[in-house]
């Protein structure tokens, strides 16, 4: 039994990849030191801008995944002049490298370009799209045209609002949907105005459900050797995203409201005042909060009626944060958390971006990474927030230039030949 065991490891070990090569020593099975991407092999045809859409291919592209991001000639996306700041010796607004690192620029005209569109088609796995509905059908680019075309290929859209319903046409961006999804209406100080959050959350989540939508439908393909066309908008996303919030109002008729930091159902977790900034305390738990208290030197506060349960506390919020608010404005944010460096609940900072990557732990944890720019020198990245046992996830190249890789793209992906591509370059239909 032992040797048919091992035969068919053996046997496995040999069928591996020759990018992750594993082989044997005894029973141990090692594996080679280059860098093993999942998405290896796997091609995006990137037809997005903006964030939500750029996200996502950025996302896959970390996974190792080939991403061609088909832009305008002459404009680009339209992130790239959204600035200041801009980068250094570029006319690309910084806001461009947040979302657009490990791709290949390629410039096609559309409206022109089809037949272009097309062959990257055949040669691809995935097109990611953020037109609104109907806009590429009337350029031959539609799900149907190129489903004739790429019969296995996945295909992503990213809308404000789906491919139905009464708003399908309108336009979307992250703070619409936002609006109408609730989201401001629970955000900002508990009597002020609504509150955008301070970065394009929507958007984010919803390059986040895309990409993993379309892995499950890679999955998926490899069982039936067909594409499909997945549906992904931002309106969906975040009603999706109010969860408990959500599940308050449609299983209890419970309406929300705005709480600033605080939370609804517990308490305290909530920002306080320090003599010098913000910390954020959270306890969700009983023995928590009583070792916030001692921690506090008001050991006896635990044992209050009004305080010993979460519900309680939940009831009698305002004396308890009143309490917790004189003791705590009284010292210093850095003095705070050496005092509660070693404490059983959460707690921390509010911090500036100065802040946020003077830290240490950020520092030590590597997440921000320098990557080699064409024309800016080195800049610098945010890398993905997932690290695999066995596997690579990183920001290899910087943010293309407009362009950059039209030429190399059509030579090597599609071996067009230099004339063809010259000619195309003539009649305005790549740059």
């Amino acid at each position: 039994m032992f040797r048919y065991c091992d035969m068919l490891i053996r046997c496995a070990v040999w069928r591996s990849s020759l990018t992750e090569r594993k082989f044997l020593t005894g029973n141990v099975l090692n594996y080679s030191t280059k860098p093993c991407y999942p998405l290896e092999g796997i091609k995006i045809l990137d037809l997005t801008r903006i964030v939500s859409g750029p996200y996502c291919t950025m996302v896959l592209s970390d996974l190792g995944a080939d991403v061609y991001k088909v832009e305008r000639p002459v404009h680009g996306d339209e992130s790239r002049k959204w600035g200041p700041p801009f980068l250094k010796d570029s006319e690309d607004a910084v806001y461009f490298m947040a979302a657009n690192r490990n791709k290949k620029s390629v410039c096609v005209d559309l409206k022109k370009g089809k037949n272009v569109i097309y062959d990257l088609a055949r040669k691809c796995d995935v097109l990611v799209e953020n037109y609104v509905p109907g806009k590429l059908d009337e350029m031959g680019l539609g799900y149907e045209s190129i489903r004739e075309v790429a019969p296995r290929l996945i295909y992503c859209s990213i809308t404000g609002y789906g491919s139905t319903g009464p708003y399908k046409t309108k336009p979307g961006y992250d703070v619409i949907a936002a609006s109408i999804g609730g989201l401001l209406h629970i955000t900002g100080n508990e009597n002020g105005p609504p509150a955008k959050v301070g970065v394009a959350i929507t958007d984010i989540a919803t390059g986040l459900y895309a990409h993993g939508a379309i892995l499950a439908a890679l999955l998926q393909r490899s069982k039936t050797n067909r594409g499909q066309k997945i549906d992904v908008n931002l309106l969906s996303t975040q009603v999706a995203c109010l969860i408990n919030v959500a599940s308050n109002y449609l299983n209890a008729g419970k309406d929300a409201k705005r709480w600033g930091t605080a939370h609804e159902s517990i308490v305290p977790y909530e920002a306080f005042q320090t003599n010098t900034g913000y910390i954020t305390i959270g306890c969700g738990s009983n023995a928590q909060f009583e070792a916030l208290c001692v921690y506090l030197g008001i050991a006896e506060v635990a044992q209050d009626e009004r305080f010993k349960t979460n519900q309680t506390r939940v009831k009698h919020r305002q004396e308890l944060i009143s309490i917790l608010s004189e003791i705590i404005k009284q010292r210093s944010s850095s003095e705070w958390m050496t005092i509660f460096e070693h404490a059983p609940f959460p707690i921390g900072p509010i911090n500036s971006m100065a802040e946020v990557f003077q830290d240490q732990h950020i520092q030590d944890i590597g997440i921000v990474k320098s990557l080699q720019h064409s024309t800016a020198g080195e800049v610098k990245v945010v890398g993905p927030p997932v690290v695999f046992s066995e596997a690579s996830n990183c920001a290899r190249t910087a943010p293309p230039l407009l362009g950059e890789h039209t030429h190399q793209v059509l030579h090597e992906v599609l071996n067009y030949s230099d004339e063809q591509i010259e000619q195309l370059r003539k009649s305005h239909i790549i740059q």
